[in-house]
């Protein structure tokens, strides 16, 4: 039988992307986001949180510091990029949110999995900001179509709903259209460095837009059964796992972090499936991801890598990166 070997999880913020320097344009457009929540799932207005916020922030947004925190978030995908390099699964399946990259209002899963032979990529079109520009690098520079290991995602799509999963699937993009952002980075930062080819599976899940936002509950469950379908399929494929995006923005929330990586390293599930949902609301919506991953891996111990808060500006707003291995 198939065996999960691996589980990974990194942030893919584009800041990760962007040096220092650039972090004050991304610093902008926090002025202008209608989706600042707090950890209570509260919308709070730019110039309100520049209020609240401790004196000590001031000692986050110097260019000292964000060189700093940079350099680090490096060394975390670094990191994570060689272990999946050093181990090279057969399989890995990648378990990300789509931002209205494939799928519209007019249809949106809240659980999908592409299992088409191969998944396109394409570059993202230059625009007039400077540093989503840059950003997009990302994305990767060429159009490109990556293996996918069918039948593997068609047995998980089976198991799934034998497990009363309702699972959409796709075996197609929409014409002109490339995965999102959550696979181009792993293809981009974890794997072409080092040359590698490993077939992906994506896991798609609706962290971002309400109504149908699966609760922390059900998103254990769903990697759960993720683990035990990779457990019944007759390979001898040794398979990874990995959780791509989060944790907390774009107001970054040291503590909500802080206690769901502690959980995940003391494999409290009984707590990360308690989590309030209305904490997980714009980008910190993508620590599901790491929640599907980490009940996939449970038999797993994780590692924590890194956990970077980079603040961006005198409100608290950024995005706090996380990078983590189970072995």
């Amino acid at each position: 039988m198939a065996e999960i070997v691996l589980g990974l999880a990194t942030s893919h913020s584009p800041q990760l992307n962007t040096g220092p320097e650039w972090w004050p344009s991304h610093a902008e457009r926090d002025k202008a986001n209608p989706r600042l929540f707090d950890a209570h799932g509260v919308i709070h207005r730019y110039d309100d949180l520049v209020e609240k916020a401790p004196a000590s922030m001031a000692d986050e947004i110097t260019a000292e510091r964000w060189r700093e925190r940079y350099d680090a978030c490096q060394v975390g995908i670094l990191r994570v990029g060689e272990k999946l390099a050093e181990v090279n699964p057969d399989v890995l399946i990648v378990v990300g949110d789509d931002q209205e990259e494939i799928f519209g209002h007019d249809n949106f899963p809240a659980m999908a999995v592409y299992w088409g032979d191969t998944v396109k990529s394409i570059p993202r079109k230059p625009v007039p900001n400077a540093a989503w520009s840059a950003a997009n690098w990302a994305y990767g520079e060429v159009e490109r179509d990556h293996p996918v290991d069918s039948d593997l995602a068609l047995h998980l799509i089976q198991s799934l709903m034998h497990d009363e999963f309702d699972i959409a699937h796709c075996r197609m993009l929409p014409e002109g259209m490339g995965i999102g952002h959550a696979w181009g980075f792993v293809w981009r930062r974890l794997m072409e460095p080092y040359g590698l080819e490993v077939p992906v599976i994506p896991v798609l899940l609706n962290t971002y837009y309400p109504p149908n936002q699966p609760s922390p509950k059900r998103t254990w469950d769903l990697g759960s059964a993720i683990g035990r379908a990779v457990a019944g399929w007759e390979s001898d494929a040794r398979v990874a796992v990995l959780a791509s995006g989060g944790l907390s923005h774009f107001v970054v929330l040291e503590d909500l972090d802080r206690d769901f990586l502690k959980a995940l390293a003391t494999k409290d599930a009984d707590a990360i499936r308690a989590m309030p949902a209305p904490a997980l609301n714009a980008g910190t919506s993508e620590i599901r991801n790491w929640i599907a991953t980490a009940a996939a891996v449970d038999h797993l111990s994780m590692d924590l890598v890194d956990y970077v808060p980079c603040y961006r500006s005198p409100a608290g707003t950024g995005c706090a990166m996380g990078f983590a291995i189970w072995e």
